[in-house]
C-alpha cells in the first residue's frame, strides 16, 4: 500500500508541474473480478481518479469467466480491444491486469512505480492535437486540429462509464472479497475517422446522466493523441 500511495503522489506532483486543462491522459486498465492478481491494480485507479489530468478507465474483459465467477462488468468487445492492442505489436498474449498508457505504454500486471514514470512522462509531453468537445441537448459537437497535419489516419471514440460500484464476489479467486470498482467502461464506440490534415468536426448522440469522454486515436489501435471528459 504505501508503494501505492507514493506512486500516486508522485504523479499527482507531476500533473501540477504543468497547467490544468480540459485534454487528459487516458490509463486503460483490463481488469477482471475472476483475477486474484488485479485488485491492488483496481485500486490504484481509484487513486488515479482523483487526478484531473488522468483518466483511468476499467474495461473488464470475459476470459476468467469460466474459473468460476462471471464478471458482471466484462464485455467481449473489451477482450477483444485487448487482443488489438497486442496484435499491433506482434504479440499474441493478454494479461490480466495491464495498464496501457495514452494508447502507447503497456504495463503488464501491477507496477505502480513504472506507472508513475510513464504518467510523469505523457503528462509532461503534451498533444499536437487540439480537442474540443461540447455538449448541446443530446448530442455532442466535437472539433480537432492537429498541427502539424497527421500522417496516420485517427479514429474519433466515445467512450462512457460508471464512476463507481461496489461489488461482493462470492466464488473464483477472489471469493469472499467486497471490492470497489471505479470508472467502470460501459460502452467504447466509434463514432468517425479523421485523416488529420483538415479540422474535423463531427457531431455524436449523447444521452442520459452518465459521463463519458471522447479520444482521438491513432488506428492499430496505437497512440492516443487527445482525449477530453464529457460530464
Amino acid at each position: 500500500m504505501r508503494k501505492i500511495v507514493s506512486a500516486a503522489c508522485g504523479i499527482w506532483m507531476a500533473a501540477t508541474a504543468v497547467a490544468a486543462a480540459d485534454p487528459v491522459v487516458v490509463v486503460e486498465l483490463y481488469t477482471s473480478q475472476g483475477c486474484s492478481s488485479c485488485p491492488p491494480a483496481d485500486e490504484f485507479v481509484a487513486m488515479l481518479a482523483s487526478n484531473p489530468e488522468i483518466l483511468p478507465l476499467a474495461l473488464h474483459v470475459d476470459y476468467w469467466d469460466y474459473i468460476g465467477w462471471a464478471d458482471k462488468f466484462a464485455q467481449s468487445k473489451f477482450t477483444d480491444r485487448q487482443r488489438a492492442y497486442a496484435k499491433a505489436i506482434g504479440s499474441r498474449t493478454i494479461y490480466t491486469p495491464q495498464l496501457i498508457i495514452g494508447g502507447s505504454d503497456r504495463i503488464e500486471g501491477f507496477a505502480p512505480e513504472e506507472t508513475a514514470a510513464r504518467l510523469r512522462a505523457h503528462l509532461e509531453a503534451g498533444s499536437t492535437v487540439k480537442l474540443t468537445v461540447t455538449r448541446e441537448g443530446d448530442k455532442l459537437v466535437i472539433r480537432a486540429e492537429a498541427d502539424p497535419p497527421l500522417t496516420e489516419p485517427a479514429r474519433v471514440q466515445l467512450v462512457r462509464y460508471e464512476p463507481e460500484e461496489t461489488v461482493t464476489i462470492e466464488r473464483g479467486e477472489n471469493a469472499g472479497k467486497t471490492i470497489t470498482y471505479t470508472n467502470i467502461v460501459t460502452s467504447w464506440e466509434r463514432v468517425g475517422d479523421w485523416g488529420g490534415q483538415a479540422p474535423l468536426e463531427l457531431t455524436a448522440p449523447y444521452t442520459g446522466d452518465e459521463p463519458g469522454a471522447v479520444i482521438v486515436q491513432t488506428e492499430g489501435p496505437k497512440a492516443i493523441l487527445a482525449a477530453v471528459r464529457v460530464d
